[in-house]
């Protein structure tokens, strides 16, 4: 039979460029450049929010602009360590028991959102009790401009062919390249297998639209000057965004098994839940909470 109205993968490399140094290669990969540039367009947001007194709480911002390069460095550290060791251990803690030395491969990916929020909040209250920075205050600034490092992500996972969907016959399907991808079940109705490329819905829900929401609260309506409002609908707007596609995102393989083709890991009465969607109802959970607390007050 046909594919009709699939698409192909488009001929990306997860390389941008190469330079052989003789003993040792340096690559340049989509994956990467996404963190840089979402480090870097954070620590401008920022920058200017810290210069806009208004927005904030009696007038005042919580720090000199001059400090938020110091807050980038501790960013960058908790992201790097709390993403990797996040993965390690919600997805594929049997492989890098097997293989430790792999885990510090971060230049080929493999990191967990929530991982790297956790080493983010670690990171950010050390930051704020060493420099005594209001710490709702700071996480508001740097929940606005996590999307944008969070969509650039999911853009690079749709380059480097990874995290990819379920199997679907909607004209917008990817057929993606590698043995794993074209493993469809066996009474597929196709020549080919196409799926859903969910790393481009997170990269529209978990980036564009999550960051306008933010974006509009607080130029538009104030909410900086409510602290930890910011926060409680990033954290909950993440969450529902990334519960709602995993519905349709493939689930790691190391949870798939025969008897569990979709990879449910717990099962809330005729649903089944994803690893991803375990680890994102607590956020909805807290992010509601802390957004209703806030608002309150």
């Amino acid at each position: 039979m046909t594919l009709p109205l699939a698409i192909m993968f488009p001929d990306l490399s997860p390389e941008i460029f190469q330079i052989d140094l003789g003993s040792f290669t340096f690559a340049l990969r989509w994956y990467a450049l996404a963190y840089i540039v979402g480090f870097l367009l954070g620590w401008w947001i920022i920058q200017s929010l810290m210069k806009r007194p208004a927005l904030w709480p009696a007038d005042t911002a919580p720090m000199p602009p001059a400090r938020v390069e110091g807050l980038l460095t501790y960013v960058i550290i908790g992201v790097i360590l709390g993403g990797r060791l996040g993965f390690v251990l919600f997805y594929q803690t049997s492989y890098y028991l097997t293989y430790p030395a792999e885990i510090l491969r971060i230049w080929e990916g493999g990191m967990s959102f929530h991982g790297g929020l956790a080493g983010v909040i670690i990171a950010g209250l050390i930051y704020c009790r060493r420099h005594g920075v209001p710490p709702l205050q700071l996480a508001d600034s740097m929940a606005l401009v996590a999307p944008i490092g969070i969509g650039l992500g999911r853009v690079a996972n749709f380059i480097n062919a990874e995290l990819w969907g379920r199997p679907t016959t909607l004209p917008w399907g990817v057929v993606f390249p590698g043995p794993q991808a074209q493993s469809c079940p066996w009474d597929w109705p196709m020549a080919m297998c196409a799926r859903h490329p969910t790393q481009l819905y997170e990269a529209a829900l978990e980036g564009a639209v999550l960051f306008g929401l933010l974006a509009w609260l607080v130029w538009r309506k104030g909410w900086l000057k409510t602290p930890g409002a910011i926060t409680g609908v990033f954290i909950a707007g993440y969450g529902i965004a990334r519960f709602t596609v995993e519905f349709w995102r493939q689930a790691d393989a190391q949870f798939i098994t025969p008897g569990n083709p979709l990879g449910h890991v717990l099962t809330l009465g005729p649903l089944g839940v994803s690893m991803g969607q375990v680890l994102s109802l607590p956020m909805i959970i807290i992010g509601l909470a802390l957004l209703w607390k806030s608002r309150r007050s």
